[in-house]
């Protein structure tokens, strides 16, 4: 059984055979139909062990199978496949070729993928389990995303600090000495949306010749011819043919019943095939590493302080932003950098503001200055 996806102006065809003569074979019926050799890759699988396999797969089929565009849940059964001995076909095709590709790759062949899975499964295999979390406890592809923020520079008193936010993120500090550099990398996934045909069953006409017992009464009309003899005694009449040869003949019909048929059509059942497009919406998220920069050095206002840091991790949009008189002034938009950009919607002027972080004396379900109204405002 084939599969399909989808990503750009061609179409990417993949199916899985237990032989590579198989698999040689619908690369053959490809060639035939247009589809160059050139655009079909086979990847051949491990010896052939028929073992349940483990959580982790061999480094190897991922690297062969990480250009397709398949769902995690297909490759990591194309894998398992790989891994016992079997062989992938893939192959890009163009859209008019692409329902003769699919009957040729079937008409070889193809496993079925749902069907060999569920052997799998009965064998031991686990199948695809979808992980949670971050890190390592991911994908083995998401397993470098964890990233590694540098311990800020200063006294004994910030590298307390600067500790209690490492144990609190579960990040690695790492102490830089003179000389040396540390790098963080950035790291930012990306999604390409794209489409697979999926295959929901075939609907199969058969046409088969039964026969069915019909009857009927029928009057039939029955002849018989019977020989009387009558005694007689009587003298000749002058009008008898004495003595002259006579014939007389009776002839029996009888009537047979006779049976004949005509065909007619009475129904004609046919299939027709409609295709039907719909938009839907498709939701994912992507992640990207962002680096959180902690300067604790004072008398050069630099940048925040540990404080502001830990506050700006509890400020949370829409929040009511109350100087310290108890006056409300705004409401937060966003954070942008080291201040907290006001909602113009909640700005007496109809235009946005800002609120320095050093400003923010605390947060709990509103975020409370240390700056009275009049002070903040004078700032504006």
């Amino acid at each position: 059984m084939a599969e399909t996806s989808t990503f750009g102006a061609s179409r990417t065809i993949t199916a899985f055979f237990d032989t590579r003569d198989a698999a040689e074979r619908a690369a053959g019926q490809l060639a035939s139909i247009g589809v160059g050799r050139d655009r079909v890759r086979i990847t051949e699988g491990a010896g052939g062990s028929t073992t349940a396999a483990t959580q982790t797969e061999p480094k190897g089929f991922w690297e062969e199978l990480k250009d397709l565009f398949l769902p995690e849940e297909d490759r990591h059964s194309y894998a398992e496949g790989l891994r016992r001995g079997g062989f992938l076909l893939s192959a890009r095709v163009d859209e008019a070729n692409y329902n003769r590709a699919l009957e040729a790759l079937d008409n070889e062949g193809a496993v079925n993928m749902d069907e060999r899975e569920s052997n799998w499964r009965s064998s031991g295999w686990s199948g695809y389990q979808p992980q949670t979390g971050t890190g390592a406890n991911r994908t083995t592809a998401d397993a470098s995303s964890t990233s590694t923020p540098v311990k800020p520079l200063g006294g004994a008193g910030m590298e307390t600090r600067a500790s209690s936010a490492s144990a609190m993120s579960g990040a690695r500090s790492t102490e830089l000495r003179s000389g040396q550099n540390e790098t963080i990398p950035v790291y930012e996934e990306t999604a390409r949306i794209g489409k697979r045909d999926v295959s929901h069953g075939r609907v199969r006409l058969r046409s088969y010749v039964v026969e069915t017992p019909v009857s009927e009464q029928v009057n039939l009309r029955n002849e018989q011819v019977q020989v009387e003899r009558r005694p007689v005694d009587r003298p000749v009449a002058s009008g008898d043919a004495a003595f002259r040869d006579r014939v007389i003949e009776a002839e029996e019909r009888v009537e047979a019943p006779i049976v004949t048929k005509e065909t007619r059509v009475k129904e004609e059942i046919g299939l027709r095939k409609t295709v039907e497009n719909q938009t839907q919406t498709v939701s994912d998220t992507v992640r990207s590493t962002k680096v959180e920069v902690q300067d604790e050095r004072t008398g050069n206002g630099a940048g925040r302080g540990f404080a502001a840091t830990d506050a700006a991790r509890r400020i949370a949009d829409h929040m009511q932003v109350i100087a310290a008189d108890g006056a409300p002034i705004g409401e937060v938009d966003h954070l942008e950098g080291d201040r907290i950009k006001l909602s113009k919607s909640k700005s007496p002027d109809g235009q946005h503001h800002f609120v320095p972080l050093d400003w923010v004396d605390r947060v709990d379900a509103h975020v409370h200055l240390k700056k009275s109204a009049a002070e903040a405002r004078a700032a504006w």
